[in-house]
């Protein structure tokens, strides 16, 4: 997966640098798309830098960093804004797992991995930057992004909806869909006029390819489980097919981009789903 890490002077320090970047970048896609891995054990990581075991998973609907939904995750380990952390202990220890080989002298082993596993911190940032500022069409801005985090966790913004309907606007869209995802209209419209003047229009492309229309939202994902149980999977093949496409959008799946009702909330997941 590495063969760039033969050549180097130190081929497990590069092995280790690679993997570390690779997952920060991963880890940093999921969060720019609301997912939740949901139990990111180190036994659920690999070194090539793909998602797998995420039986417990989920996309949020209502924003908040805390959100956690795996039924075992009692205390937000693996919450959404965690994640990073997360994948830094996980890293750790598949270093500690390399020290042996990663040098000769076991105090020099542990300052180098270390610093391999230290790179993970601006390699992160610098993905998640990236990501959020593909979906907001702006160039790179840490503060006014969390300054956004804020807005939406206090308002309970809707993940998906916000980026969505932010698109239309820039495609000359009404403002009203977006502002009704705001408790306060009147901080979605401060909150708009900021954002109008960082947009850069020629960064269009950048959001229509970064915020989904559709996502496997949790109450349909139940709706298709509840109806193949019963022996129907045609709920089921209705939402992958939805979710082939998930950027382009469609009048004929409208139903699919809307949020969960109160009584359709999914509080959990389980390994099973």
């Amino acid at each position: 997966h590495y063969p760039a890490a033969r050549n180097a002077e130190n081929p497990v320090k590069a092995l280790i640098e690679a993997v570390v970047a690779r997952q920060a970048k991963l880890i940093a896609q999921w969060m720019s798309l609301g997912f939740i891995h949901g139990v990111m054990n180190t036994d659920n990581m690999q070194i090539a830098g793909e998602t797998i075991d995420y039986g417990p998973c989920a996309f949020m609907d209502v924003f908040h960093p805390s959100t956690v939904f795996s039924s075992i995750d009692r205390n937000g380990r693996y919450a959404w804004a965690n994640q990073p952390n997360i994948g830094v202990w996980n890293l750790s220890r598949l270093a500690e797992a390399l020290l042996p080989i990663l040098n000769d002298d076991a105090d020099e082993a542990v300052k180098q991995a270390e610093a391999a596993v230290g790179q993970f911190a601006q390699s992160f940032n610098n993905a998640l930057n990236d990501s959020f500022a593909a979906k907001l069409g702006i160039s790179v801005d840490p503060t006014f992004l969390q300054e956004t985090f804020k807005v939406m966790t206090d308002q309970g913004c809707d993940f998906t909806l916000f980026f969505s309907t932010l698109t239309q606007i820039a495609q000359g869209a009404a403002d009203s869909p977006f502002v009704e995802l705001f408790v306060q209209e009147s901080t979605a419209i401060e909150w708009l006029e900021q954002w109008r003047n960082l947009y850069e229009p020629e960064k269009l492309a950048n959001m229509k390819a970064a915020n989904p229309v559709y996502i496997p939202r949790n109450h349909q994902v139940e709706r298709a489980i509840a109806a193949a149980y019963s022996g129907d999977f045609s709920v089921f093949y209705a939402l992958l097919n939805v979710l082939k496409n998930p950027f382009d959008s469609s009048a004929d799946f409208e139903a699919y981009t809307k949020p969960p009702k109160p009584s359709e909330v999914v509080q959990q997941t389980f390994c099973g789903t």
